[in-house]
Protein backbone atom coordinates (compact mmCIF):
# COMPACT_ATOMS: atom_id res chain seq x y z
CA UNK A 1 0.00 0.00 0.00
CA UNK A 2 1.32 3.43 -0.95
CA UNK A 3 0.59 6.21 1.54
CA UNK A 4 0.03 9.80 0.52
CA UNK A 5 1.93 12.69 2.08
CA UNK A 6 -0.65 13.40 4.80
CA UNK A 7 -0.87 9.72 5.79
CA UNK A 8 2.93 9.46 5.92
CA UNK A 9 3.15 12.52 8.16
CA UNK A 10 0.52 11.06 10.48
CA UNK A 11 2.43 7.76 10.76
CA UNK A 12 5.74 9.55 11.42
CA UNK A 13 4.09 11.77 14.02
CA UNK A 14 2.57 8.77 15.79
CA UNK A 15 5.93 7.01 15.80
CA UNK A 16 7.62 10.08 17.29
CA UNK A 17 4.96 10.27 19.99
CA UNK A 18 5.54 6.61 20.89
CA UNK A 19 9.31 7.16 21.02
CA UNK A 20 8.80 10.26 23.14
CA UNK A 21 6.61 8.37 25.60
CA UNK A 22 9.22 5.61 25.79
CA UNK A 23 11.98 8.11 26.55
CA UNK A 24 9.84 9.77 29.23
CA UNK A 25 9.13 6.41 30.85
CA UNK A 26 12.83 5.53 30.84
CA UNK A 27 13.65 8.87 32.45
CA UNK A 28 10.90 8.31 35.00
CA UNK A 29 12.29 4.90 35.92
CA UNK A 30 15.79 6.33 36.20
CA UNK A 31 14.52 9.21 38.32
CA UNK A 32 12.92 6.69 40.66
CA UNK A 33 16.24 5.05 41.53
CA UNK A 34 18.98 6.38 43.81
CA UNK A 35 22.29 4.75 44.76
CA UNK A 36 23.94 4.55 48.17
CA UNK A 37 27.49 3.18 48.31
CA UNK A 38 28.78 1.72 51.58
CA UNK A 39 31.42 -0.68 52.86
CA UNK A 40 30.51 -2.91 55.78
CA UNK A 41 33.01 -5.73 55.78
CA UNK A 42 32.18 -8.83 53.74
CA UNK A 43 30.04 -7.64 50.84
CA UNK A 44 28.14 -10.95 50.75
CA UNK A 45 26.62 -10.05 54.12
CA UNK A 46 25.85 -6.42 53.32
CA UNK A 47 24.23 -7.49 50.06
CA UNK A 48 22.11 -10.12 51.81
CA UNK A 49 21.01 -7.67 54.49
CA UNK A 50 19.95 -4.80 52.26
CA UNK A 51 18.29 -6.86 49.54
CA UNK A 52 15.72 -7.71 52.22
CA UNK A 53 14.78 -4.06 52.71
CA UNK A 54 11.48 -2.81 51.32
CA UNK A 55 12.21 -0.28 48.57
CA UNK A 56 15.65 -1.66 47.71
CA UNK A 57 15.68 -2.83 44.11
CA UNK A 58 19.13 -4.40 43.91
CA UNK A 59 22.45 -4.54 45.71
CA UNK A 60 25.68 -4.97 43.75
CA UNK A 61 28.95 -6.12 45.32
CA UNK A 62 32.17 -4.48 44.23
CA UNK A 63 35.29 -2.53 45.08
CA UNK A 64 35.84 1.19 45.60
CA UNK A 65 37.93 3.74 47.45
CA UNK A 66 41.30 2.74 46.00
CA UNK A 67 43.57 3.54 43.08
CA UNK A 68 43.84 0.25 41.17
CA UNK A 69 41.64 0.13 38.07
CA UNK A 70 39.47 -2.96 37.54
CA UNK A 71 40.84 -4.81 40.58
CA UNK A 72 40.27 -8.51 41.21
CA UNK A 73 39.10 -10.03 44.47
CA UNK A 74 42.54 -11.49 45.11
CA UNK A 75 44.21 -8.13 44.56
CA UNK A 76 41.84 -6.32 46.89
CA UNK A 77 42.03 -8.83 49.73
CA UNK A 78 45.81 -9.16 49.37
CA UNK A 79 46.13 -5.43 50.04
CA UNK A 80 47.83 -2.53 48.36
CA UNK A 81 44.98 -1.43 46.09
CA UNK A 82 43.37 0.88 48.64
CA UNK A 83 39.97 -0.57 47.78
CA UNK A 84 37.23 -1.56 50.18
CA UNK A 85 34.84 -4.44 49.69
CA UNK A 86 31.71 -2.37 49.14
CA UNK A 87 28.18 -2.46 47.77
CA UNK A 88 25.98 -0.16 45.77
CA UNK A 89 22.41 -0.13 47.05
CA UNK A 90 19.88 0.76 44.33
CA UNK A 91 16.68 1.97 45.96
CA UNK A 92 13.40 3.76 45.34
CA UNK A 93 13.46 6.96 47.43
CA UNK A 94 9.66 7.01 47.42
CA UNK A 95 9.67 3.78 49.42
CA UNK A 96 12.81 4.05 51.54
CA UNK A 97 14.95 7.10 52.20
CA UNK A 98 18.71 7.52 52.25
CA UNK A 99 18.45 8.47 55.92
CA UNK A 100 16.64 5.22 56.72
CA UNK A 101 19.24 3.17 54.85
CA UNK A 102 22.09 4.93 56.65
CA UNK A 103 20.37 4.34 59.98
CA UNK A 104 20.15 0.62 59.18
CA UNK A 105 23.70 0.51 57.85
CA UNK A 106 25.29 1.71 61.08
CA UNK A 107 23.25 -0.82 63.05
CA UNK A 108 24.33 -3.67 60.77
CA UNK A 109 28.08 -3.21 61.36
CA UNK A 110 30.58 -2.65 64.16
CA UNK A 111 31.41 1.03 63.51
CA UNK A 112 33.90 1.05 66.39
CA UNK A 113 36.32 -1.35 64.67
CA UNK A 114 39.01 0.34 62.56
CA UNK A 115 40.83 -2.85 61.62
CA UNK A 116 38.16 -4.72 59.67
CA UNK A 117 34.87 -6.36 60.53
CA UNK A 118 34.33 -9.36 62.78
CA UNK A 119 36.61 -12.24 61.69
CA UNK A 120 37.69 -10.42 58.51
CA UNK A 121 40.74 -8.28 59.20
CA UNK A 122 42.60 -5.84 57.00
CA UNK A 123 42.07 -2.62 55.08
CA UNK A 124 39.68 -4.05 52.50
CA UNK A 125 37.20 -5.04 55.23
CA UNK A 126 36.97 -1.63 56.91
CA UNK A 127 33.69 0.26 57.01
CA UNK A 128 32.97 3.49 55.12
CA UNK A 129 30.25 5.56 53.48
CA UNK A 130 30.96 7.00 50.04
CA UNK A 131 29.08 10.26 49.55
CA UNK A 132 28.24 11.23 45.98
CA UNK A 133 27.58 14.91 46.71
CA UNK A 134 27.31 17.53 49.47
CA UNK A 135 23.78 16.43 50.41
CA UNK A 136 24.90 12.81 50.66
CA UNK A 137 27.83 13.78 52.87
CA UNK A 138 25.54 15.80 55.13
CA UNK A 139 23.13 12.87 55.47
CA UNK A 140 25.98 10.46 56.20
CA UNK A 141 27.58 12.72 58.81
CA UNK A 142 24.21 13.23 60.49
CA UNK A 143 23.59 9.46 60.58
CA UNK A 144 27.09 8.91 61.97
CA UNK A 145 26.56 11.46 64.74
CA UNK A 146 23.17 9.98 65.61
CA UNK A 147 24.64 6.46 65.72
CA UNK A 148 27.49 7.60 67.96
CA UNK A 149 25.00 9.15 70.37
CA UNK A 150 22.79 6.05 70.34
CA UNK A 151 25.76 3.74 70.92
CA UNK A 152 27.50 6.01 73.38
CA UNK A 153 30.86 5.32 71.77
CA UNK A 154 33.18 6.90 69.23
CA UNK A 155 32.59 5.77 65.63
CA UNK A 156 35.52 5.26 63.26
CA UNK A 157 33.54 4.73 60.04
CA UNK A 158 34.66 7.55 57.69
CA UNK A 159 32.52 9.46 55.21
CA UNK A 160 34.53 9.58 51.98
CA UNK A 161 33.98 11.07 48.55
CA UNK A 162 32.54 8.57 46.09
CA UNK A 163 34.85 7.48 43.29
CA UNK A 164 34.87 4.76 40.63
CA UNK A 165 33.01 1.61 41.66
CA UNK A 166 34.17 -1.67 40.12
CA UNK A 167 31.66 -4.50 40.09
CA UNK A 168 32.99 -7.67 41.70
CA UNK A 169 33.30 -10.97 39.87
CA UNK A 170 30.05 -12.69 38.91
CA UNK A 171 30.37 -15.44 41.51
CA UNK A 172 30.27 -12.85 44.30
CA UNK A 173 26.90 -11.42 43.23
CA UNK A 174 23.99 -12.85 45.24
CA UNK A 175 26.40 -15.33 46.81
CA UNK A 176 24.11 -15.72 49.82
CA UNK A 177 21.42 -17.41 47.73
CA UNK A 178 23.55 -19.26 45.18
CA UNK A 179 23.14 -22.96 44.49
CA UNK A 180 26.59 -23.84 43.14
CA UNK A 181 28.76 -26.22 45.16
CA UNK A 182 31.78 -24.68 46.87
CA UNK A 183 34.48 -26.15 49.10
CA UNK A 184 34.36 -25.11 52.75
CA UNK A 185 36.17 -26.27 55.89
CA UNK A 186 33.13 -28.46 56.50
CA UNK A 187 33.32 -29.99 53.02
CA UNK A 188 31.39 -29.26 49.78
CA UNK A 189 28.29 -27.17 50.31
CA UNK A 190 25.88 -25.06 48.29
CA UNK A 191 26.80 -21.38 48.21
CA UNK A 192 23.74 -20.47 50.29
CA UNK A 193 24.70 -23.01 52.95
CA UNK A 194 28.35 -21.99 52.82
CA UNK A 195 27.30 -18.37 53.30
CA UNK A 196 25.33 -19.20 56.46
CA UNK A 197 28.26 -21.30 57.71
CA UNK A 198 30.63 -18.38 57.11
CA UNK A 199 28.36 -15.75 58.69
CA UNK A 200 27.81 -17.79 61.82
CA UNK A 201 31.49 -18.72 62.08
CA UNK A 202 32.50 -15.08 61.73
CA UNK A 203 30.27 -14.10 64.68
CA UNK A 204 28.86 -11.19 62.69
CA UNK A 205 25.35 -11.32 64.07
CA UNK A 206 26.51 -12.07 67.60
CA UNK A 207 28.71 -8.99 67.70
CA UNK A 208 26.04 -6.76 66.12
CA UNK A 209 23.48 -7.95 68.65
CA UNK A 210 25.96 -7.32 71.45
CA UNK A 211 26.48 -3.75 70.22
CA UNK A 212 23.01 -2.76 69.08
CA UNK A 213 20.62 -5.17 70.77
CA UNK A 214 17.03 -4.87 69.53
CA UNK A 215 17.97 -1.89 67.35
CA UNK A 216 19.86 -4.17 64.95
CA UNK A 217 17.59 -4.42 61.86
CA UNK A 218 18.89 -7.68 60.39
CA UNK A 219 19.54 -9.78 63.49
CA UNK A 220 16.83 -11.99 64.90
CA UNK A 221 16.04 -12.24 68.58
Amino acid sequence: MIMCGKEMKAVVLAALIVVGIGVQCTKARAAGTEILTVAGGCFWCVEADFESVRGVKEVVSGYTGGTTKNPTYKEVTRGGTGHYEAVQIFYDPARVTEEQLLHMFFRSIDPTDAGGQFCDRGASYRTAIFAKDAAGRQAAEAAKAEAAQALGRSIVTPVLNAGPFYKAEAYHQDYYKGSKLVITRAGPKKQSTAYKFYREGCNRDQRIKQLWGSAAPFVGS
